[in-house]
């Protein structure tokens, strides 16, 4: 550039303007010493600094490799082996690793599993950017970490001991921290040495760790999919310490959020559920709380989807996936529900659920939406329900799997069938001894009386069966017994009706004189009258009248008439003639 702003000589002798150029001049500035050895030590200093990155990357492998496999060996008291780590110092010293794995014994069945190790922690490719002089430096501390294809076995207590001699005792001699770790495409399966118990299993698609040490916990952003419900959570929070000598005793905490659950994905339920909520403890007893929301429950025996709601406090062994509720408080539509109990892991079978459960004010609309096919719900009323509810694992559907045991009261009945609410109403005037209102009350399709049902209760392979059913009406009590089966809609219930009023009390003129000598032979255990009677049908195709004969035929052959008439499909509707 001086050369550019000097006054050089004409040939002339004349000085020349500032700013010209005489290339003549610069080709023989070229052939000047001095420039040929700047030249010289540029090219110099060129390949001195290329033999010194390859000088670095050569020797600070092997340091790196060490500092590695050191610390995670000494972390995790295992061997540890890595098939490769490349470095390069083009753009900082980026280190790039493969076939990364932390080792343990199968376990102490198999004889010969110390020359047989199975991987616990598996990594396809690892990479990070680091500064050499930072590996000299203890803590060695990197930036950022990228792991892809992580697959994690965190074993039993009892199987990490057997590990090639290992003790568990003792600290990292090296510490390696790490300001963030992204991770996408990891599967982690927490195994267990209870018997029957199946490794608990997660597919993560991405986590992000940031301040990972040995003796810190660190902060965690997961996106996984859960199983089943198919759904995708979100959690974030703290994790660890890892405790290599008691993994169950490891601390974390954190939020999560669970949305878009496809309950289609569990057989015989459906609807779309989403939940929220807060966790805290140890990975051996994690408290969880919670709610979901599910507007459109339901089971495939009804399906008639129903609003369900609930708020839950919960123990989950992170260990096993086992799971204690104490309590579940739900609102499926109108029905309060509370219910307690646990939900454990079956091996090769899923969950076993068992609750003890609580209906304390609900709508017996609600349930009966739930569980039967026939619509509109055969009455309306209010209910309270205690039970006992069992759903044992496998792949049939929850519908026709799910076993309660209980007692329901229901208050305020109405039944939703005209007709057959009509005959209740005539029923009720005749029993109080009011013959004379039973034909208006009888025909006017509206409820004149609103009855009462208490009832015990078991349900099994979709069969209902009632020990006792006790309907009580204004002058009148019905006491039955029968099944009701859920695949079709049968039902057949018999017994006994007794009334306040005598059989002559209960109608009018001739037809009451010529009775009037039969009421002491009618009247049984106290009542004006007692007569044998019998309901059956299919939906709300409801068939009420005497039965006599057979009202004391066994709950256990109705059951088998309701299972075999409910595989037979529903006899076709009459088409009426146009006229």
């Amino acid at each position: 550039m001086w050369l550019e702003n000097a006054d050089v000589a004409g040939p002339n002798g004349v000085e020349e303007k500032q700013g010209t150029r005489r290339p003549g001049v610069v080709v023989r500035l070229w052939r000047k010493a001095w420039v040929k050895t700047v030249l010289a030590l540029l090219v110099l200093g060129a390949v001195g600094m290329g033999i010194a990155a390859m000088y670095v990357a050569r020797h600070a492998e092997p340091i790196l490799r060490k500092r590695v496999v050191e610390t995670l060996a000494a972390r995790f008291r295992s061997p540890v082996e890595l098939d490769h780590l490349g470095i390069t110092v083009l753009d900082g010293l980026q280190v790039t690793g493969t076939g990364l794995r932390i080792l343990y014994l199968a376990g102490p069945e198999e004889p010969d599993a110390a020359a047989n190790p199975v991987p616990m922690v598996t990594v396809q490719e690892f990479s990070f950017r680091t500064r050499f002089k930072d590996l000299l430096h203890s803590p060695t501390r990197v930036g950022l970490v990228h792991v892809q294809g992580l697959i994690l076995h965190v074993p039993p207590a009892s199987r990490r001991q057997q590990m090639f001699g290992y003790s568990g005792k003792g600290q990292p001699k090296i510490e390696l921290l790490v300001d963030r770790i992204v991770c996408d495409d990891a599967k982690i399966y927490i195994e267990t040495d209870k018997p029957g118990k199946d490794p608990l299993e997660f597919d993560v698609k991405r986590v992000v760790l940031r301040d990972v040490g040995a003796a810190q916990p660190f902060l965690y952003d997961a996106e996984l999919t859960n199983p089943k419900p198919v759904g995708e959570i979100h959690a974030t929070g703290h994790f660890g310490p890892w405790q290599s000598e008691e993994p169950r005793a490891t601390t974390i905490d954190g939020d999560y959020s669970f949305d878009h659950a496809d309950l289609n994905s569990i057989k015989g339920l459906g609807g779309m559920l989403s939940s929220t909520g807060h966790y805290y403890g140890q990975l051996g007893h994690v408290t969880i709380d919670g709610t979901t929301d599910t507007p459109d429950f339901s089971l495939d025996v009804s399906d008639h989807p129903l609003p369900l709601t609930t708020k839950f406090h919960a123990y989950v062994d992170g260990t096993t996936g086992d799971t204690t509720l104490d309590p579940v408080e739900g609102m499926l539509a109108h029905s309060k529900i509370v219910a307690r109990g646990t939900v454990m892991q079956v091996h090769g079978l899923g969950h076993d659920i068992a609750l003890t459960t609580s209906v304390p004010q609900g709508n017996v609309q609600d349930l009966l939406a739930l569980g039967m096919k026939s619509w509109p719900p055969v009455m309306r009323g209010g209910v309270t329900v205690a039970a006992k509810l069992h759903i044992p694992p496998g792949s049939v559907p929850v519908s026709r799997k799910i076993e309660l045991n209980g007692t329901v009261h229901i208050s305020a009945v109405e039944l939703t069938n005209p007709k057959l609410q009509d005959k209740i109403d005539s029923l009720s005037e005749r029993a109080q001894g009011h013959p004379q209102d039973s034909g208006g009350a009888g025909s006017d399709k509206k409820a004149e009386v609103a009855s009462q049902i208490m009832t015990q209760f078991v349900l099994a392979h979709s069969l209902m069966t009632f020990s006792t059913v006790d309907y009580k009406i204004p002058g009148a009590e019905v006491q039955l017994h029968g099944a009701y089966g859920m695949q079709g809609s049968v039902f057949e219930f018999k017994g006994h009706v007794r009334t306040k009023a005598t059989a002559s009390e209960m109608t009018t003129g001739w037809k009451a004189m010529l009775i009037k000598p039969f009421n002491k032979l009618l009247e049984k255990h106290g009542a004006g009258l007692e007569l044998p009677i019998e309901i059956h049908g299919r939906g709300n195709d409801v068939h009420f009248g005497l039965a006599f004969g057979s009202a004391d035929e066994s709950q256990q052959d109705m059951a088998a008439e309701v299972k075999a008439e409910g595989k037979r499909p529903p006899a076709p509707v009459a088409k009426k003639k146009s006229k």
